[in-house]
């Protein structure tokens, strides 16, 4: 049986506005508080069909846009010891089926971040629909997922004086997405 459409969703493809739209990261540091930053978002499409079990979502990440406030940080993170941005200049996300659970749903896809690519599961929420100044139909997304920086080759770390290590396990990844109805 074909699950139906969020209500005020309509089939058609939308192209993800990347100026209006962030995906965000946090991460711990030396085991006391978190460094977050942006990737900018380099392309995605929306392609809404009749039923969620037609419907897609894909998106590229530019690796080499990461901004944490801090210069030093961003070409370290760009560098071989994490994403390696020159050889993996993209980090890019395809769906492979879309669920809902009551409100909410759940996109379930290929996520490749440094030349790896693993299942994830986002947790989503449809934050509805409107019609911009310029006639331009919008669609509203958010979603959050942690994952294991681990399970995509990213294991650089040094060990802290007081034991532990610089660098956290888990990255928390966020995304707000506005996307705009073509044609």
């Amino acid at each position: 049986m074909a699950t139906p459409l969020p209500a005020g969703l309509n089939s058609g493809t939308y192209v993800i506005d990347a100026a209006h739209s962030t995906a965000s990261f946090s991460v711990r540091h030396a085991g006391i508080s978190k460094v977050r930053g942006t990737i900018g978002i380099a392309a995605g499409e929306i392609t809404v069909g009749d039923d969620l079990e037609t419907t897609s979502v894909s998106a590229e990440l530019d690796a080499a846009s990461v901004n944490t406030g801090d210069e030093n940080r961003d070409g370290h993170l760009k560098s071989a010891d994490f994403w390696h941005a020159e050889e993996n200049p993209v980090w890019s996300f395809a769906s492979k089926s879309i669920d809902n659970e009551g409100d909410d749903y759940v996109i379930s896809g290929d996520l490749t971040i440094n030349g790896v690519t693993k299942t994830v599961a986002l947790p989503t929420e449809f934050a509805g629909t409107a019609k911009d100044p310029f006639g331009n139909d919008r669609a509203g997304f958010e979603s959050e997922l942690e994952i294991n920086r681990k399970d995509f080759d990213l294991t650089w770390n040094a060990a802290l004086e007081t034991g532990g290590l610089l660098v956290g396990d888990k990255v928390k990844i966020a995304l707000d997405v506005s996307a705009i109805a073509q044609g």
